[in-house]
């Protein structure tokens, strides 16, 4: 890909400056460099700062308890247009984005804070729709609404940001403290999502059943709470939820944690709906889809199995977490042998 340049006079000579596009570098690459630059500011890392940039909450030491804070982000067009979700369903599904976050990390959801900019010809009721949306959900694990902003503008924006709680540093799940020899397992069926996407994207797909599971699965996603509780009561340090898709999500467990994994194919519980319609392409849409709010985790194989049996909803051991180089992933078919992918998942800035 082309870089623009430009030329600085200095004096007597000619310096080329490379200017890098945020679509070279990627949402991560990005983020990476925020997170440098941040590191040099004063004050940066107080001695209550737990987790700052770099996993699913923000985490810092109150006097009686920790405290984990997440934001996101909606943007029309982006994540969502009015000929796919609804106005309600677009609070619903923006809360439920947010409170995955506090169950990647273990934590139990407090208080929310709203931050709205719409069009000054949307509809009052459309604007209440909203809130109704979110307050269904916020009632359901008894998270409160207590403020933000609202503004006009152009297009719809609905940034969250939600608060939550831990008893304590201990019981918190990061990306970075995955084992040599951990299980991977994973949360409910993948693929849900991107099939709902791909569905409401194309309006030549029959509206069947199967079609219509899967588009609630894009607008509806189910935060996993209560299994995130259950994971700090077992023991569990690793985990995070899948937003960008499994494959980029589990690479961020691997290089925050310096280690490797491979996962077997054939054991990634896919979504029925998704194999109905899209038969063997439900594969690709689990590895990459993303925006399926799933947990990944990764413990002992006892502390998986006890998990497995207790859980409040399905659980499926996909594979296994070792040494090696940092990063690398290796996905394998029913035989053992390595599969090839050019793909990791979503993500933002990026042209493909």
């Amino acid at each position: 890909m082309s870089r623009k340049r430009r030329a600085v006079i200095h004096k007597d000579r000619h310096d080329i400056i490379t200017v890098v596009k945020i679509s070279e570098l990627g949402e991560f690459g990005l983020i990476n460099r925020i997170g440098k630059l941040l590191e040099k500011s004063a004050g940066q890392k107080p001695a209550q700062l737990i987790t700052g940039i770099g996993d699913d909450c923000a985490v810092w030491r109150a006097k009686s308890s920790v405290q984990l804070v997440s934001a996101d982000l909606m943007l029309e067009n982006i994540h969502f247009t009015q000929d796919t979700t609804s106005f309600k369903e677009l609070g619903y599904k923006a809360l439920a984005v947010n409170l995955s976050d506090i169950a990647a990390m273990g934590g139990i959801p407090r208080y929310a804070l709203v931050s709205l900019a719409l069009p000054a010809t949307t509809a009052v009721e459309d604007a209440l729709d909203i809130y109704k949306g979110m307050l269904e959900l916020a009632g359901r694990y008894n998270t409160a609404i207590i403020g933000g902003d609202t503004s006009s503008s152009a297009n719809i924006m609905l940034n969250i940001t939600i608060s939550g709680q831990a008893s304590s540093a201990d019981n918190l799940l990061t990306r970075h403290s995955a084992r040599a020899g951990d299980s991977i397992a994973v949360s409910g069926c993948l693929g849900g999502a991107a099939g709902g996407l791909r569905v409401l994207n194309d309006k030549t797909k029959p509206r069947t059943i199967a079609a219509g599971r899967l588009m609630k699965t894009f607008r509806c996603p189910t935060p996993r709470l209560e299994l995130g509780e259950l994971l700090v009561k077992r023991g569990v340090k690793t985990a995070i939820d899948i937003s960008d898709g499994l494959l980029i999500d589990l690479r961020h467990i691997l290089k925050a944690s310096s280690l490797s994994a491979s996962v077997e194919v054939n054991k990634i519980p896919l979504h029925p709906a998704a194999i109905e319609l899209f038969g063997q392409k439900a594969l690709n849409l689990a590895l990459h889809g993303g925006e399926d709010y799933e947990l990944l985790f990764t413990t002992t194989p006892e502390i998986t199995e006890s998990i497995i049996k207790d859980a409040p909803c399905p659980v499926s051991v996909i594979g296994k977490i070792s040494g090696g180089k940092t990063g690398e992933l290796k996905l394998l078919d029913e035989k053992g042998n390595i599969l090839k992918t050019d793909k990791t998942g979503w993500e933002h800035f990026s042209n493909d």
